[in-house]
């Protein structure tokens, strides 16, 4: 880690860093490239410290937690949804201002067409051979954001539905229903 941080100049990224680092649980390249992302996304749509953040996962592994930590943008509080598509890609908006039915977003993917020209860290992200995360990290650092592609993509603001709770005629336990049912997901699920 101590070799990685001699190579970053950022105080941000450092600070942010300093955070990841314990929450992730070691120094990841995924967890890397999600940090270099959030800061993307922070630069492209002008996000500041005090908004809210949405956030669209293309994997579960690593990537998601930068947006967690440092953004607080978790599935719980509906900031963060995770699209498991196996791709190292997020789309990331700003909470939509009331009455607005879609926002402007980013959707931000490391780009192979790109790391092409980063050997060690190709190697990683094409699993061609065992890359330490340190060496995939110091790729990284040197390339910045060029090897990352991006577009502007609308992002559809969800109608919030007023809850439907309901007692399952099952299990008898309450749950929230969607669609009018009676009987739970995890009911439906053993039938």
């Amino acid at each position: 880690m101590d070799k990685i941080i001699a190579k970053i100049d950022d105080p941000e990224i450092l600070s942010q860093l300093d955070k990841l680092v314990p929450f992730h649980g070691h120094p990841s390249t995924g967890a890397f490239i999600g940090l270099q992302m959030l800061n993307i996304a922070r630069r492209l749509l002008n996000i500041n410290d005090d908004d809210r953040v949405f956030v669209t996962c293309e994997t579960l592994n690593c990537v998601p937690d930068p947006f967690q930590i440092i953004w607080g943008s978790t599935i719980g509080n509906k900031g963060l949804k995770i699209r498991d598509y196996d791709k190292i890609a997020v789309t990331v908006n700003k909470v939509a201002k009331t009455g607005e039915t879609q926002v402007k977003g980013v959707r931000i993917f490391l780009d192979p067409t790109k790391t092409v020209n980063y050997p060690v860290l190709h190697d990683w992200y094409m699993n061609e051979r065992k890359v330490p995360h340190e060496e995939a990290i110091s790729e990284l650092i040197k390339a910045g954001d060029d090897v990352y592609t991006w577009e502007s993509v609308d992002v559809q603001v969800p109608v919030k539905a007023k809850k439907d709770v309901r007692i399952c005629t099952s299990c008898g336990e309450s749950f929230i229903s969607n669609d009018g049912s009676t009987i739970c997901k995890g009911c439906l699920e053993k039938l």
